[in-house]
C-alpha cells in the first residue's frame, strides 16, 4: 500500500499514523506499505541523540524510536516510512539499510546525480563522498520496519545550521536541487522515481490509498 500524504503540518499524526501501521502490519492486517510525506519544520531525535548538538531552540522536537541522532526535516524533503516485514524477505537491519541506501542512490541516477551509501560507518547517500543529500534512521518491531528516510529536494538547507546533524557541521548537507543547480525539482517526478525504486529493490506491488491526514 502506497500513502502519499503530501505536506503535513502535525508530525505527531504522522508518526501516530505510521505506528498504527506498523501494528496492523504485524497482525498481518495489511500488507508491506511505504508512507511518503514533507513534514513542517521539525527536528526529531533519535535513540543516540545528544542534545547539545541542538543548536536553536525554536523548532519542535520529537523524541522518536529510530536509530541515528538530530535531524530536520521541513519543506521540500522528502521523507518515507518504509513498513514491511524484514522476516518475510529473510533481511537483517543492516541489508535492509543498505537496500535504502541503494534505492535512493538509484533514484537519483534518473537525474544524474551519482551518489552512495554509506561513508565508511557512517549511514545516509552522499554526493562525492562529501555532501549529504539523504539521511536514514529505522526502527523495527517485530522484525517490521518504521521510520526510514529523508532526502532533500528543494529543502532550505539553512535550517541545518540550528543543529549539528548526526553530529556533522551543517555544510556537509546538500539537496538536489542545489546539486543540479536548479531553481525547483518536481517533487512529484522524484516520488515516482522512489516509488519505482522501492518496489524494484523492495520488491513491493503498490496500490494507493487515501488518508485523513492533512
Amino acid at each position: 500500500m502506497l500513502y502519499d500524504l503530501g505536506f503535513v503540518k502535525d508530525y505527531f499524526a504522522v508518526w501516530q499514523f505510521q505506528k498504527l501501521l506498523l501494528e496492523k502490519r504485524i497482525a498481518g492486517e495489511i500488507p508491506d506499505s511505504l508512507v511518503l510525506v514533507e513534514h513542517d519544520h521539525v527536528l526529531t531525535l533519535g535513540r543516540s541523540s545528544h542534545f547539545d548538538n541542538i543548536l536553536v531552540e525554536e523548532l519542535p522536537k520529537f523524541e522518536i524510536e529510530r536509530g541515528g541522532d538530530v535531524t530536520y526535516h521541513g519543506p521540500g524533503q522528502l521523507v518515507a516510512y518504509p513498513i514491511i516485514s524484514l522476516q518475510e524477505r529473510s533481511l537483517g537491519v543492516r541489508q535492509y539499510v543498505e537496500l535504502l541506501e541503494a534505492l535512493i542512490s538509484n533514484a537519483l541516477c534518473h537525474f544524474g546525480l551519482k551518489s552512495n551509501g554509506k561513508l565508511g560507518q557512517l549511514t545516509g547517500v552522499w554526493i562525492d563522498d562529501k555532501r549529504k543529500i539523504a539521511s536514514i534512521g529505522v526502527a523495527v518491531s517485530h522484525w517490521v520496519t518504521y521510520h526510514g528516510f529523508a532526502l532533500n529536494v528543494n529543502t532550505d538547507l539553512t535550517y541545518f545550521q540550528k543543529i549539528k546533524p548526526c553530529g556533522f557541521e551543517s555544510g556537509i548537507m546538500t539537496s538536489a536541487r542545489k546539486e543540479l543547480g536548479r531553481e525547483y525539482v518536481e517533487m512529484d517526478e522524484v516520488k515516482k522515481l522512489i516509488v519505482e525504486s522501492s518496489s524494484q529493490m523492495l520488491n513491493l506491488d503498490f496500490e494507493l490509498m487515501e488518508s485523513n491526514l492533512q
